[in-house]
């Protein structure tokens, strides 16, 4: 079984590439190297350096006749897709459009889809938030994932194409960067290791910062495998269901680190704090049962043992360098 996995140098992308490859699929990857690092790619898949926005996935289909597309390539930070909603269209919504007529042309068995639920619906009335909850977009990323999602379904009821979409919570884990949905683990752990004070960003009166559900990058990995060997088409979370505040994580993060021996003194301990971003919510957590039910996946990993890998992953990133 062949994969073409888009975005596979990227953070969540290439440890979808890694689970692939223990479970003996064959992988093409595509990636502009916008964001992603050919670093992070198993050396076992097959690389192409390509857009989905530009010119060669024509030809990247008719050399490698793929079975399943998973498309994780993105615009994927919320505060730039408000300053350039164009650009973010152009990408998370023609990026999508391209390769849907692509895998339809090319008689692809399925199409994976890696949608947020960390955006997509809103401030939420109903906490945790499941599949069936009406979206209400706060950003230009969440509307162009959400349009997107439409333009799945067309192709599933107009061309049969087989689909599933993953609605991800906060991801975080090993080879992250900031800039991304969910970035703040990574902010918080370079910050402090330069000796920096990270800033905590809230909405007034609530200085404890957002809620929002953490999910260990693995455990997303596994959801993708489970999806892509599942005949159930639709739309499922993928997160643990659990909020956590933004001072919470924080917190956990400095003890990780100094458990691990980094001489992070008190000044540490009460980081400075800032208004909410543009596109920012106060509460995001995923209702899982659909997930568990008919995908038969849960997230196996707490969030202070994904903390410690992933911190042990920044410190073995500093020793190298």
């Amino acid at each position: 079984m062949k994969i073409l996995v888009t975005g596979g140098c990227g953070f969540i992308g290439s440890h979808v590439v890694d689970a692939y490859i223990r479970e003996a699929y064959q992988v093409v990857v595509v990636d502009n190297l916008s964001t992603g690092k050919r670093s992070n790619v198993n050396e076992r898949a097959v690389v192409y350096v390509a857009d989905v926005t530009g010119p060669g996935l024509d030809e990247i289909f008719e050399m490698e006749k793929p079975d399943i597309v998973n498309h994780l390539a993105a615009q994927i930070s919320v505060p730039q897709s408000v300053k350039d909603p164009l650009f973010d269209a152009e990408v998370n919504i023609k990026g999508t459009l391209r390769l849907l007529e692509l895998s339809q042309r090319h008689e692809v068995k399925k199409f994976i889809f890696s949608s947020t639920g960390g955006a997509i619906y809103g401030e939420a009335t109903q906490v945790p938030t499941p599949e069936d909850y009406v979206p209400h977009p706060a950003s230009p990323y969440a509307i162009a994932k959400f349009t997107a999602e439409h333009y799945i379904r067309f192709y599933s009821s107009q061309h049969g194409l087989n689909y599933t979409i993953l609605r991800y919570s906060n991801v975080y884990g090993p080879r992250q960067i900031p800039h991304g949905e969910a970035g703040v683990v990574a902010i918080f752990t370079e910050g402090l290791l330069r000796g920096d004070l990270p800033t905590v960003n809230h909405f007034p009166g609530e200085p404890e910062g957002m809620i929002r559900d953490y999910c260990f990058v693995k455990d997303v990995a596994e959801a993708n495998i489970i999806a892509s060997a599942s005949g159930s088409a639709g739309i499922h979370n993928v997160g643990t269901g659990r909020g956590t505040t933004t001072m919470q994580l924080y917190r956990m993060v400095l003890a990780a680190l100094r458990e691990r021996g980094i001489g992070l003194t008190e000044r540490f301990d009460e980081p400075p704090r800032d208004r909410a971003r543009e596109g920012d919510i106060r509460v995001s957590t995923l209702d899982v049962t659909r997930t568990e039910r008919e995908l038969g996946f849960k997230a196996r990993t707490d969030l202070s043992s994904g903390l410690a890998q992933t911190v042990e992953w920044y410190l073995g990133q500093n020793r190298q360098a």
